[in-house]
């Protein structure tokens, strides 16, 4: 249930775009958007549209995002380098898709910086694998929910306050698939780039061979220190002071 509260926050950063014998447009934003180009940080103003299947009031559009199911829209893949099969040492990432990090280069988050990161680490060890999951857009709600997010973000809500607001889990995602990928393509065990203990335990029980994590941390700035402090203190992440493998 969505507060109303969040409600009139939202509200007056959505448009529905009418036209004749066509299905409405829901444009949502802007959303304040700090994107790092070359040496300079340039401010962006971001905004997210959806196509809809049916009439909505505001109000009833937003209730209806918890069962939309809109991260499931995209198709996800993964980048193989080396002898990924039979090597001894393998990395491998499963990387979230951040549409505003990992193409547009926002700061809000370090994820386009731990893509890239990961391919380099990857390369640097000989054999890897990096998992670009795509209906994992915003821990799992997809990209349009992710903008609601962030204009909630900017009114004060931390990253798992905001998901919550708008009816979610903290965490929607689910690597089933990725993990019956991995097994077709290696059976030995591998090492999981990431930062959080908890998602490597997770994928152990749900069949992933792996024995321990390499955290990767940086990228850090003004944009991001609160979003990088919630996952250290809500989601279970490793402290950057600590740099530690599990």
């Amino acid at each position: 249930m969505v507060s109303t509260d969040v409600k009139n926050i939202l509200k007056n950063k959505m448009t529905f775009i009418k036209q004749e014998n066509r299905n409405d447009l829901c444009l949502v934003g802007p959303v304040t958007l700090p994107v790092q180009l070359d040496d300079q940080t340039v401010t962006f103003q971001w905004y997210s549209w959806l196509e809809l299947d049916d009439r909505y009031s505001k109000e009833n559009f937003l209730e209806s995002l918890t069962k939309a199911n809109l991260a499931s829209l995209q198709q996800s893949s993964v980048l193989v380098f080396g002898d990924f099969n039979q090597s001894n040492e393998a990395l491998i990432r499963m990387h979230s898709i951040c549409h505003t990090g990992d193409i547009f280069g926002s700061k809000r988050c370090d994820c386009g910086y731990q893509l890239r990161q990961s391919m380099k680490m990857v390369v640097g060890n000989g054999s890897g694998a990096i998992f670009y999951l795509a209906n994992h857009e915003g821990r799992g709600i997809g990209l349009f929910s992710k903008s609601l997010a962030y204009l909630l973000q900017q009114e004060g809500f931390d990253t798992v306050e905001a998901n919550q607001a708008l009816g979610f889990e903290d965490d929607h995602r689910s690597y089933e698939e990725a993990i019956r990928v991995l097994k077709e393509l290696r059976q030995k065990p591998v090492t999981l780039i990431t930062n959080n203990p908890k998602k490597l335990q997770a994928l152990r029980k749900h069949g992933l061979t792996a024995d321990k994590n390499i955290p990767l941390w940086g990228d850090v700035s003004e944009y991001n220190k609160h979003y990088l402090e919630t996952k250290v203190h809500k989601s279970g992440h490793i402290p950057l002071e600590e740099r530690m493998t599990v």
